[in-house]
């Protein structure tokens, strides 16, 4: 049975989008702030996995050793660099998160056993490589704020209380909701991109964030006015939202977590989720202009 290790690393560089092609009203709309000169920098860090049968010693690989390959060919070019002139790869497609995780398995697969590639850019967006050509994941991070009372209506309130303890209190109770939404698509062989990040994170606002940020979910967004707003029940709602209008912007929706407190959360992968059947209408997503 092959067992799997994880060394982080961290590196700082800057980088820049800016697309020659392109004029400069044009590198503005689609890159942003990020086409500002001298270009602008990160604190990256840096999950490499590694996969493997045990080996006499009880390990996957000496992780001295792997610390050893990482820095040598990983951390020591890209350390304190401008990302654009640190590889030759980058001179031909932008150095983004998602392109440069693809990058560093490249480094590193002749010389580790790696399964994975995560980097993190932010604490709010990071992206995962496979080794799957040019596929590659990316997440956002966002947050809401929101009320919830978890109680069946067709049960009195000291049955909903068996079954949800103080959740089934009347006047409900709040949380600081932080949503993980991740996507895959194919790297972009000259923006670097899988998806503008701009229109993923305006979907997520538009959809997710803006309808149920400071609400009470039970009674401000119909469809918990039937369904019980758990953890897993809103964020399989999440999913279906977001869905088709993430599909729309050119990425297909992978992941959606929920974390509602630090000891609990709930994610779901969207593209084997179906809706789940139920002799009840409760269980049935409403259109999506109805929240």
């Amino acid at each position: 049975m092959q067992c799997i290790i994880n060394r982080r690393s961290q590196f700082s560089a800057s980088h820049r989008y800016w697309l020659a092609e392109l004029s400069e009203a044009e590198n503005q709309q689609k890159f942003g702030k990020c086409t500002r000169l001298p270009g602008h920098g990160h604190n990256y860090e840096l999950y490499v996995s590694i996969a493997s049968q045990l080996d006499v010693y009880g390990m996957v690989l000496n992780l001295s050793e792997a610390k050893d390959i990482i820095h040598r060919e990983v951390i020591e070019p890209l350390d304190f660099s401008y990302l654009n002139d640190a590889w030759d790869e980058f001179k031909t497609t932008l150095p983004t998160t998602e392109y440069i995780a693809q990058v560093i398995w490249q480094r590193l697969s002749a010389h580790l056993p790696i399964v994975n590639i995560q980097l993190f850019e932010t604490p709010k967006l990071w992206a995962d490589y496979k080794g799957n050509g040019m596929e590659a994941y990316l997440t956002v991070s966002s947050h809401f704020s929101a009320a919830h009372r978890l109680a069946l209506p067709s049960l009195s309130y000291e049955e909903n209380c068996e079954i949800y303890g103080k959740c089934a209190r009347p006047n409900g109770h709040g949380h600081n909701y932080k949503l993980e939404v991740s996507v895959k698509g194919q790297i972009d062989p000259r923006t670097g991109m899988i998806v503008d990040l701009l229109a993923l994170q305006d979907a997520i606002a538009h959809h997710v964030i803006e309808p149920f940020d400071h609400t009470f979910l039970n009674k401000d967004i119909p469809y918990f006015t039937d369904v019980v707003p758990t953890a897993e029940n809103i964020v399989l709602r999440i999913c279906y939202l977001l869905r088709q209008p993430i599909q729309d912007i050119g990425a297909t929706l992978h992941k959606v977590k929920l974390i509602e407190s630090p000891n609990n959360s709930a994610e779901v992968f969207a593209e084997p989720y179906e809706t789940p059947a139920s002799s009840t209408s409760a269980a049935q997503p409403v259109p999506l202009a109805t929240v």
